[in-house]
């Protein structure tokens, strides 16, 4: 199985591009998008020609802002959006696709914001997200896909110590977080399969970042243990352009 998440930064203005061309080079089994930026039916509009795909649709209640998407050839057993937790579900942040070896969570978790003012929101979000997958975990395995807003270690972003404990994203709360998640069971798969890479998936629309390939990793596969040894390939693919973001893919025996 193919699977692809994206982080998109605007359905709409990412469809203008080649992104249609670039989902038939890549033709994943399931695509899994963040920051969709449109409401419900502008996504379903916007990505209509993908005619075989199942769409599942989580936008936020304000406009223009967050959202994911799920697209997948196989029909699953069911999908839900949110945790179930009001504080976290307005902004269409999650979506869970059952199939009958695993759970799929697309995310796209909240970045700290400028100034780190959503910092112990975030710190909350996390907390209640690895209560979250560790109960799907007791049903069936879980793959969680999507931009998680960290970057783990100082390898996984160019200017580390500039950025540390400054900078959305890499201060030591955000961190802990993720260190929580993978001591918890989960691999960060493409650390555990390119131990010493340094890749990025994130890289700023300033300064000319992505040229001098100043970025982050912040784009994950995280994957219950018991599914690392079914796992062919993880991939980040900065050939593919159209968002701040790049693909990141996961091909896995499911």
């Amino acid at each position: 199985m193919n699977i692809i998440s994206w982080n998109v930064n605007g359905i709409r203005a990412i469809t203008k591009k080649d992104f249609y061309n670039d989902i038939k080079t890549l033709s994943p089994d399931i695509l899994c998008l963040q920051e969709t930026k449109a409401q419900d039916k502008e996504v379903i509009n916007a990505l209509s020609s993908l005619s075989e795909y199942n769409l599942y649709v989580n936008s936020a209640e304000k406009k223009g802002y967050s959202g994911t998407a799920i697209l997948t050839k196989s029909k699953p057993i069911n999908v839900v959006n949110d945790m179930g937790i009001e504080a976290h579900d307005n902004e269409g942040r999650l979506q869970c696709a059952e199939y009958s070896d695993f759970y799929l969570v697309n995310v796209y978790v909240p970045n700290s914001g400028q100034g780190l003012k959503r910092l112990s929101y975030r710190e909350n979000w996390d907390e209640d997200f690895l209560a979250y997958v560790k109960q799907l975990e007791k049903v069936k395995p879980v793959i969680v896909c999507g931009d998680l807003n960290v970057a783990h270690q100082a390898i996984d972003l160019k200017n580390d110590a500039s950025n540390y404990n400054k900078t959305a994203g890499y201060t030591q709360i955000e961190i802990d977080g993720m260190t929580n998640i993978i001591q918890a069971g989960f691999v960060d798969s493409f650390r555990h399969f390119h131990p010493d890479e340094v890749a990025y998936t994130y890289w700023s629309y300033r300064f000319k970042a992505r040229e001098r390939n100043t970025g982050w990793r912040i784009d994950y596969f995280l994957v219950s243990t018991l599914l690392v040894s079914k796992i062919n390939a993880v991939s980040i693919l900065s050939e593919f352009y159209g968002s701040d973001h790049c693909p990141i893919q996961l091909n896995i025996e499911v």
